[in-house]
């Protein structure tokens, strides 16, 4: 039994990580509120390395509408505004020097549907982990069956188990789907 525990442990484990993973990339979305997340996905090239934003400026949100961005040293202005710029994120950056202002532009019709979109897809990736991580699950099951560890019966039960926390995380997954859409779409 200590080996089914084992499995059933490190399923969830991974299946929660997988959702974790997901809310931290939905996270990144644009949502028509300014929010610092929005820039965690940018890389700056930083004397020859690529480093998130946050670790070479100081990101702060002054009003909902407002993202400003403070870098440490002055010559990571224009490095920063280069990676914003093609970061695809719609953003265009107001530097004065020593500055950086990035006013969100309000979402049209058209892109919030491309961002809807864009949420549905990284769900879906989500969900396409977890079932790997159901199957992995399942094929150690069938393993331990096999090689009479665990008597068929067992492996039935333990099989319909794991579907049922496969089942549990999936709904998760829309749930965080369904909040990120209903924001995205708030005008």
């Amino acid at each position: 039994m200590d080996q089914v525990d084992a499995i059933f442990t490190e399923t969830e484990d991974h299946m929660n990580k997988s959702i974790e993973n997901v809310e931290a990339e939905l996270s990144t979305v644009r949502t028509g509120k300014a929010s610092p997340t929005i820039l965690d996905s940018i890389r700056v090239d930083y004397y020859g390395s690529m480093v998130p934003l946050n670790q070479v400026a100081n990101i702060a949100v002054p009003d909902a509408k407002l993202i400003t961005v403070q870098p440490w040293e002055k010559p990571m202005v224009a490095e920063i505004v280069k990676a914003i710029q093609s970061s695809n994120l719609g953003l265009n950056p107001q530097s004065d020097g020593n500055f950086l202002r990035i006013p969100l532009p309000p979402l049209t019709e058209e892109r919030r549907l491309e961002l809807v979109k864009t949420v549905k897809h990284m769900v879906e990736e989500g969900k396409v982990a977890i079932r790997n991580i159901r199957r992995d699950a399942n094929e150690k099951l069938k393993k331990l069956e096999k090689s009479h560890e665990i008597p068929e019966d067992d492996h039935h039960r333990y099989h319909k188990e794991i579907q049922e926390l496969t089942d549990k995380s999936i709904e998760d997954l829309d749930k965080v789907s369904h909040a990120k859409e209903k924001e995205i779409l708030e005008f």
